[in-house]
C-alpha cells in the first residue's frame, strides 16, 4: 500500500471514530429524562441555566408535538406549559447572566415556528393553547432582542 493511501485509510478511520464518539455521547445525553435536566437546573452556575432550560424547553416541545398527534391533549398543555416556563427561565438566566442571548433568541424562534406547525396540523380545540404558547414565546423573543439591543434599532 502507498503512503497516500495509508493516509487516506489512517484518517477514515480518525474521522470515523469521531463521529462515533459524538453520536454516544449525543445518545447518553438523550438518554437523561426531562425530570432529570430539571433537577439538574438550581445545581449549575447561572450561565448554564440558560442552555439546559432551552434543552428542556425543546424536549417538552418535542413530547408536546408527540402528544397531541396521539390525540392526548391534556398532556400536551401540560408540556407546553413547561415550554412557556422553561423559555421563560432561560430568557431570565440570559440576561441575568449576559450569556447566551443570541442562543436562547434563535432556539426560541425555531420553537415558535415548530409551534406554528403543530398549530396549523392540531384540532381546532387545541389551537387556543398553542396560540398562547407561541404569544409567551414571542414576548420571551421579544425581551431578549431587547437585552441584546438596550437602545433599539438604529433608523
Amino acid at each position: 500500500m502507498d503512503l497516500g493511501r495509508r493516509f487516506l485509510s489512517c484518517r477514515t478511520i480518525a474521522v470515523a471514530s469521531l463521529i462515533l464518539a459524538m453520536g454516544s455521547s449525543r445518545m447518553m445525553a438523550r438518554d437523561t429524562t426531562i425530570e432529570e435536566l430539571k433537577s439538574r437546573v438550581a445545581g449549575v452556575s447561572i450561565q448554564d441555566r440558560s442552555p439546559l432550560c432551552i434543552e428542556i424547553s425543546e424536549r417538552e416541545l418535542r413530547d408536546a408535538t408527540a402528544s397531541y398527534a396521539a390525540g392526548d391533549s391534556d398532556k400536551g398543555q401540560a408540556e407546553l406549559a413547561d415550554v412557556s416556563s422553561f423559555s421563560g427561565l432561560a430568557r431570565d438566566y440570559a440576561i441575568q447572566s449576559h450569556r447566551n442571548l443570541k442562543k436562547s433568541e434563535i432556539a426560541i424562534r425555531k420553537m415558535t415556528r415548530k409551534l406554528t406547525n403543530l398549530k396549523h396540523m392540531a384540532v381546532q380545540e387545541d389551537q387556543k393553547q398553542i396560540q398562547d404558547t407561541i404569544d409567551r414565546l414571542e414576548a420571551i423573543r421579544d425581551d431578549l432582542l431587547a437585552a441584546m439591543f438596550p437602545n433599539g434599532v438604529k433608523r
